[in-house]
């Protein structure tokens, strides 16, 4: 869809996405999650 993972929610509270239109947004969850897979071995993507 054109979506940028700039950071992948490793912590399961936090990720940094880039829309198609080139807009960073900073995504926050209440709460965390405990780490999982395939986010865990996500790499960093995309120039900040």
């Amino acid at each position: 869809m054109g979506i940028t993972i700039n950071r992948p929610p490793r912590d399961g509270h936090m990720a940094f996405v880039r829309s198609p239109d080139g807009i960073s947004v900073e995504l926050i969850q209440e709460g965390t999650l405990p780490p999982q897979e395939p986010r865990l071995s996500m790499p960093n993507t995309g120039k900040w």
